[in-house]
């Protein structure tokens, strides 16, 4: 039975807790996080910023059991993970398809790697590449794709084999402004169509703002947690909601945590 069956609002689908991690090195050890707890609900979408080398993609490694922490624990469904889980699906920065497979061989890729029905690939990928919206490059290799439309198959691929949690780290860092803001509202309209449990890191307190229902803000390294910040902007999203007070307000208070903006400066651009 699928973990998260039965979970309530009230019950988180995932718990860290007391999660502590140090790398070691030449020096005796690279401290990288420092003692973060916090918990996501079913169906959440929590964004996580705070500044480079803070250790946001080891956060995002460590709930997806590809490292192990020095202290503390992440639960999913209440049971600790010890290794990679199967209702995780994983998103990286760069789409990492494999050049000689096409779009719909890269979107089975997790099905062939899971022992499911051969059967049963055909069918799978092609509601994935309907609900990317890739119909009609089934057959493309990823050379003959796009920046933002091989993003669309690595987010694919994550969700075939309907995992509980989806985790997201940066996937938009390389696009261009323009596929980026167009790739938000899609992944928006992916998540609303699915109904994940979004984790996703981002370097821009615009996209964390437009896209979650919580930021969770770090501080420097040793990250700390210094903001769990609820983003009550109603849904669905739409663009022109960044140039309300309300958005200038939150972007005020994730700057400065971050210390990017002193409390009662005007508000600066937003990254």
């Amino acid at each position: 039975m699928d973990q998260a069956e039965g979970l309530t609002k009230d019950a988180p689908i995932l718990r860290v807790e007391g999660l502590s991690m140090t790398f070691p090195s030449a020096e005796g050890g690279l401290d990288t996080l420092d003692d973060i707890s916090f918990q996501v609900y079913p169906r959440d979408f929590v964004c996580i910023l705070g500044p480079s080398g803070s250790g946001k993609t080891t956060l995002l490694r460590l709930l997806a059991g590809l490292l192990q922490p020095t202290a503390g624990r992440v639960l999913l469904g209440g049971h600790e993970v010890s290794r990679p889980p199967e209702g995780v699906g994983f998103v990286f920065q760069n789409a990492n398809l494999m050049p000689w497979r096409t779009v719909l061989e890269n979107i089975t890729l997790p099905l062939e790697i899971a022992g499911a029905p051969a059967h049963s690939y055909p069918q799978q990928a092609r509601e994935m590449v309907e609900l990317v919206g890739l119909e009609g490059f089934e057959h493309s290799l990823p050379r003959d794709l796009s920046g933002g439309m091989a993003q669309r198959v690595a987010i694919a691929r994550a969700l075939v084999h309907d995992p509980q949690v989806l985790l997201l780290d940066e996937p938009f860092g390389s696009l261009d402004a323009l596929t980026r803001e167009r790739m938000r509202t899609e992944l928006l309209r992916i998540w609303n169509a699915r109904q994940k449990t979004v984790v996703m890191v981002t370097h821009s307190i615009n996209e964390a703002l437009f896209l979650a229902d919580r930021v969770l803000v770090f501080s420097q390294r040793p990250a700390r947690l210094c903001l769990d910040l609820d983003v009550e902007l109603p849904r669905p999203r739409e663009q022109e909601m960044v140039h309300t007070s309300y958005f200038g307000a939150l972007a005020r208070r994730v700057r400065e945590a971050i210390g990017l903006q002193r409390q009662g400066e005007p508000a600066a651009v937003l990254w």
